[in-house]
């Protein structure tokens, strides 16, 4: 009976140990299904969904939780060939917005599910956090540590509390088989700490949970190198984008012209400012003194409001803080995507007629109160978007050219490469 007993005992110690790591690394990979949604929303649906207000698209999570998820997966995957075969709740879904949502056929069903499971569980939001300087994790979330931390934590009571009852258990047979028990000597807790590390499986329990935790943390933070989502300096001036280009709408070009014809879209010189501002000063806030932030762009051109003049000795440059930052090695031309490129990011990303095509990557600018980097700019979300890109080439003068160019290739005539854009200053100048 004593043999039963031992043997019971270590049968059911390990198979508790193996379930509760069953159960940690499953958790694990469920947590990490709603991170993987969570990179898929931000990379394919963003542009057009919040999660809690309607935007060009409805609330998603209010929405596919109500949704068969199922039904959900066909209408993300294909939602045309649903309309096309009459399904009543995908025409009526359809009649939401005038802009046609984007088919994802590309995506696999359990990729849709990810986002479908990110969306319902939400963003997790820190006490007090201001959800618009809330840095977007694209590693391990908040959500999927503490699950973790959680399940181990779990485990451990399981352990205590099974090993507590094979004892008693023990102590009932022997005493059925008239076995005298010693009754055990009461031991301080240090020393029962002690003891505890003194048992194998419990050691390697406690360091494979370390691993798992400590690798976890080592991956978030490999993971999100260099990626500064939500990045938002402090600016020598409180310039407000949602005034100036939600309230007063603003052209971005106005601004930024440099968008519109060269590789950088440019910082905007205090003249550009000047042409409003000489006549526009805010003073009804102040008690008729000019805003304290206007004031700044007078004191760093050497302007004086009262006679309308320079000094020159007293200019100085704003010193502004970069917000949108590129590694060297990255090429990108802002020239080569807001003209020729616009149609085609404007269909993708699901733009409305009179939002910019800069909302495509620069998010909703027109309600930013101070600007920060809405999207991760990594290198694979530009390769995502590049990949599911429809080009919209007729009528575009800059694939007739080349279009033009191959034809003179096929028929052997003489190209040169200024034919093919190599007069662009950005070929040779970063």
């Amino acid at each position: 009976m004593r043999d039963i007993s031992l043997i019971v005992k270590r049968v059911w110690k390990s198979a508790f140990m193996f379930t509760a790591l069953s159960v940690l690394i499953v958790s694990s990979t469920q947590a990490q299904d709603v991170v993987e949604g969570r990179k898929l929303f931000k990379d394919n649906c963003s542009s057009c969904h919040q999660l809690d207000r309607n935007s060009t698209g409805p609330a998603l999570t209010p929405k596919l939780t109500e949704l068969d998820e199922a039904w959900a997966v066909k209408w993300i995957k294909n939602w045309k060939a649903l309309v096309d075969a009459g399904d009543k709740q995908a025409i009526e879904a359809s009649k939401f917005s005038p802009a046609e949502m984007t088919a994802f056929p590309r995506l696999k069903d359990e990729q849709i599910k990810n986002i479908i499971a990110y969306a319902k569980a939400g963003e997790p939001k820190k006490a007090g956090e201001d959800p618009k300087t809330e840095a977007a994790s694209e590693g391990v979330s908040d959500f999927s540590i503490a699950g973790i931390i959680a399940i181990i934590l779990i485990s451990i009571a399981v352990l205590v509390v099974l090993g507590r009852a094979i004892k008693m258990l023990e102590r009932l047979i022997l005493q059925k088989q008239g076995v005298v028990i010693v009754e055990e000597e009461n031991v301080s807790f240090a020393t029962g700490i002690k003891g505890l590390f003194k048992n194998k499986k419990f050691v390697f329990f406690f360091i494979l949970c370390l691993v798992i935790s400590l690798g976890s943390f080592g991956w978030m933070g490999m993971w999100n190198t260099g990626v500064h989502t939500g990045y938002q300096p402090v600016q020598p001036i409180k310039f407000s984008h949602e005034l100036h280009a939600g309230t007063n709408q603003i052209d971005c070009q106005y601004c930024h012209a440099g968008a519109f014809k060269s590789k950088n879209s440019t910082i905007p010189s205090l003249n550009v400012c000047m042409n409003c501002h000489k006549s526009v000063q805010a003073t009804e806030k102040y008690d008729g003194e000019i805003s304290p932030e206007i004031q700044k762009i007078y004191s760093a051109l050497g302007y004086d409001p009262g006679t309308m003049s320079y000094d020159k000795t007293k200019q100085k440059p704003i010193e502004w803080v970069r917000v949108h930052n590129l590694p060297d090695f990255a090429y990108f031309n802002h020239s080569q995507h807001v003209v020729v490129g616009e149609q085609a990011i404007r269909k993708e990303k699901g733009l409305k007629p009179n939002e910019p095509v800069c909302f495509a990557c620069h998010g909703p600018v027109d309600t930013m109160e101070e600007i920060y980097q809405y999207s991760p700019l990594t290198m694979k979300w530009c390769i995502n978007c590049h990949k599911d890109t429809k080009l919209d080439v007729k009528g575009n003068a800059f694939y007739d050219k080349i279009i033009e160019a191959h034809e003179k290739i096929k028929k052997g005539e003489k190209i040169t490469p200024a034919a093919l854009g190599g007069l662009e200053c950005g070929k040779c100048h970063y």
